[in-house]
């Protein structure tokens, strides 16, 4: 029994088709690199557009008043007061010894507060709130466990000049 083998040649040419080495280069790789680029241009300003558009805006500076609270008298006292930091916040003095006086920034449309609290030994004590300099309101504590609140309430932000 005999068998035939077909060289790649022969099975080439029996099918139709060129040997490997001698077909010529498809014209479908110059398509597909050209493609390929545009998709890759077109990614990456999909990024750019998305970086900038996804960046966050600058925190706009919030308008403030320069505020001015002291307490005076005598005795030992609590202090609570508002402030301006990154938002506006209310911060305590515990067992202040008087005088005390605090400079601060406070947000427009808020109400810049001081209240004070004697300790049970009691004392006098008043508290004072200026605002840009301007005195506002000023009201005083007597006796153990005394009590006062100054307050001011300043104009909205659109009212800066006021």
């Amino acid at each position: 029994m005999s068998t035939d083998t077909l060289s790649t040649d022969t099975a080439d040419a029996a099918s139709g088709a060129e040997p490997a080495e001698h077909r010529p280069e498809s014209s479908g790789t110059g398509r597909r690199t050209l493609v390929g680029a545009a998709v890759t241009v077109l990614l990456a300003a999909g990024v750019v557009t998305y970086g900038v558009l996804a960046t966050p805006d600058e925190p706009k500076p919030v308008p403030t008043a320069a505020v001015t609270y002291e307490v005076r008298g005598s005795g030992t006292v609590k202090i609570d007061f508002i402030a301006h930091g990154k938002q506006t916040k209310s911060l305590t003095v515990s067992g202040s010894e008087l005088p005390w006086r605090k400079d601060v920034k406070v947000a427009l449309g808020t109400e810049p507060t001081v209240r004070i609290v004697l300790d049970g030994k009691g004392g006098d004590a008043g508290c004072a709130v200026a605002v840009r300099g301007k005195h506002v309101q000023r009201s005083t504590a007597a006796g153990p466990y005394g009590r006062a609140t100054c307050s001011a309430p300043l104009p909205p932000a659109g009212n800066a000049g006021a």
